[in-house]
């Protein structure tokens, strides 16, 4: 327009109305995140009121839900509990033992425990952490805490197998200490099972470990400071229940590999107490990620190197009723092997011995199914083969990809699909971004977007979750900050807004960043640069991924900096048209108006009716940007100071 470039974003309602959007303003569109992203999504007119109507009915449950929390947060606070005592030289030095180094976040989640292990009031707090960030670490200072204050211990799991790994990293983890450890599972004979109710109910029990048997109207306890709970979504209605009633009074921490967004994180701070791991240990490696055709040979080689390096593979193939044939192919090729398979249809039993021998490392290969997506942590397991990967959501090949790579040694992860195959758009992306997106932590930027979805629905409850699919995730977060803030008598800030219109050349040209979804999201940055050192950051990541930003770039970059510094003074709207410059303005404070009038003699008209706005006609030497600037200058020095 009027020979400068400019981007705009289109968005299409239902039949023919669309919005266009200029990427100046990209801030104010969120993408719309839900269990069914993109697809089965009903869209609305430009013009009717249904968008509105969904919005308040969300609204509503969402009103309910953060008052429903906040009581519930308000009666924990009044309730009565054991302080546990303050660390003292034996927590040090069981914490010293600790053969790691701790991350900065589990420093951090282990002092928010332990404060509120200190608080006369029960605890119950959520820590939330992906697999392997070192929850069990956490875990288990509580506990030594709460056996040092002369109470005792539990730790319940969702699966056998799974208590037996908390069991046997307790004995390492305790070993130099007179804490008395048990496991009550099935592993134990009923006989045994007897006497460790019977130690239980006298105290000879410090720390015990099991599954859901713990809750069982049999087991008695002499004196139970803290229970700590794995995996708390998996766990069935009826054994939650049992919790609220055997635990009241008790300090509990529930552990939840769920990963929880910082969103979520911050919309439910203050009310529900959670501490979250985002940061990998120090000696983790990411997973090397390879895409390829199927191969037999790389597939054996890449078995065989991980083999010799006394490792062991995970080998999917997710169909039961050809698993045995595929198992059977692969020991034709490795008559040395030693190969388990494993599906869904087998009952608890199998599946526990199954688990049990690979954590033994009595089975070099185990060829499955997603099942071991929710399995045991197996640090040995480090290469990852999946036949058909594209077949699978992408938040499941996160989800698998993340089974390896949990010790201090690299893990491989091959994604694979059948020769010749011409795969479909959305799966040539999926593994694209697969491979893309190797960095820890990076399925939060996209891989976790679906998960992140489940983890909040795991925490909000599955009666929230029609209400996020309503208005998608970003929206109802930003509902729920409301609500919160709005019950706790907190008004939420009203950020300004302004639109800016000039002629400029403002954006990103293709050759520069030739992704658009790389675009998108750059714009986006931009538009949120509010200081000079923003801008700084954000010109150092451009010369760092993409070289020298042109100037329609560094064009836009001013204007988003000189935008929101306009939106903080007032102004809602800059536009150029018939050669002068409109500054739509809230209000004028009478210094503004006098340097103005100075500044621009005879070129400067006042306009107070109706939307009130301040226009200057544009100087032929000066670009509108420079004008602009300069403008915005003289309202900043001339505001009232506050």
């Amino acid at each position: 327009m009027d020979g400068v470039t400019k981007d705009y974003i289109t968005i299409q309602y239902a039949g023919t109305d669309k919005l266009y959007i200029p990427v100046t303003q990209l801030d104010m569109v969120s993408k719309y995140i839900g269990p069914r992203d993109d697809s089965g999504v009903k869209l609305n007119k430009l013009s009717s009121g249904e968008w509105q109507k969904t919005r308040s009915n969300v609204k509503r449950a969402v009103k309910d839900m953060a008052h429903e929390l906040i009581a519930l947060y308000a009666k924990r606070e009044k309730s009565v509990g054991f302080a546990f005592y303050p660390d003292d030289e034996i927590q040090h030095d069981f914490e010293e033992r600790f053969p790691y180094v701790e991350t900065d976040d589990q420093l951090q989640s282990i002092a928010e425990i332990k404060a509120d292990m200190e608080r006369a009031r029960p605890m119950e707090r959520l820590l939330c952490g992906d697999v392997g960030f070192g929850k069990t670490e956490v875990a288990l200072r509580a506990a030594m805490k709460c056996v040092l204050s002369g109470k005792q211990c539990a730790i319940l799991a969702p699966t056998t197998v799974l208590a037996f790994q908390h069991y046997q990293t307790a004995l390492r983890r305790f070993e130099h200490f007179p804490v008395n450890i048990e496991l009550l599972s099935r592993y134990r004979s009923p006989k045994q099972q007897d006497e460790i109710v019977k130690k239980l109910k006298q105290g000879r029990i410090d720390l015990i470990i099991g599954t859901h048997k713990i809750i069982q109207k049999s087991v008695v306890f002499k004196d139970l400071g803290l229970a700590i709970i794995d995996e708390e979504q998996r766990f069935g209605v009826a054994h939650k229940e049992r919790f609220k009633e055997s635990f009241t009074g008790v300090d509990v921490l529930m552990l939840s590999a769920t990963p929880i967004p910082r969103t979520l994180n911050m919309a439910m701070s203050g009310i529900r107490d959670m501490s979250v791991l985002e940061e990998p240990p120090q000696d983790r490696y990411p997973v090397q990620t390879y895409v390829i055709e199927y191969n037999m040979g790389t597939v054996i080689q890449a078995i065989v190197r991980e083999l010799r390096r006394g490792g062991q593979v995970y080998y999917i193939h997710n169909r039961v009723e050809t698993i045995r044939a595929c198992a059977s192919r692969l020991q034709e090729f490795l008559p040395e092997a030693r190969i388990a398979v494993a599906h869904g249809q087998m009952s608890e039993d199998e599946m526990s011995d199954i688990w049990e021998q690979l954590v033994e490392h009595e089975v070099d290969i185990l060829v499955c199914t997603t099942i071991i997506e929710t399995g045991v942590d197996v640090p040995n397991v480090n290469t990852l083969i999946i036949e058909d990967s594209d077949r699978f959501g992408l938040s499941q090949l996160y989800q698998l990809r993340g089974r390896v790579g949990r010790s201090n040694r690299r893990g491989y992860a091959y994604f694979t699909y059948q020769r010749d195959k011409v795969l479909t758009e959305i799966a040539t992306k999926r593994l694209n971004a697969m491979r893309e997106f190797t960095q820890f932590g990076s399925g939060f930027r996209i891989a976790l977007r679906d998960l992140e979805i489940r983890g909040a629905g795991s925490i909000l409850g599955g009666r929230q979750h029609g209400h996020m699919e309503a208005v998608g995730y970003d929206m109802y977060l930003q509902l729920l900050s409301e609500a919160i803030a709005e019950e706790k008598g907190i008004q939420p800030e009203k950020v300004p807004e302004c639109l800016v219109d000039i002629q400029i050349d403002a954006h990103i040209p293709e050759k520069y960043i030739s992704s658009l979804n790389q675009r998108i999201d750059m714009y986006r940055k931009i538009m949120l640069v509010n200081e000079d050192s923003d801008k700084t950051d954000l010109i150092d990541e451009l010369i760092d991924r993409y070289g020298d930003p042109p100037k329609s770039v560094v064009g836009l970059i001013e204007v988003s900096l000189l935008r929101n510094k306009a939106a903080h003074l007032g102004i809602t709207e800059i536009s150029q048209k018939n050669g002068a410059m409109y500054f739509y303005t809230e209000y004028l404070v009478p210094q503004q108006i006098s340097a103005l009038q100075q500044a621009y003699k005879g070129r400067i008209t006042f306009n107070g009716v109706g939307k009130s706005y301040v226009s200057v006609k544009i100087s032929p030497k000066m670009r509108p940007f420079d004008m602009m600037r300069e403008t915005v200058e003289i309202f900043f020095t001339n505001r009232e100071k506050k």
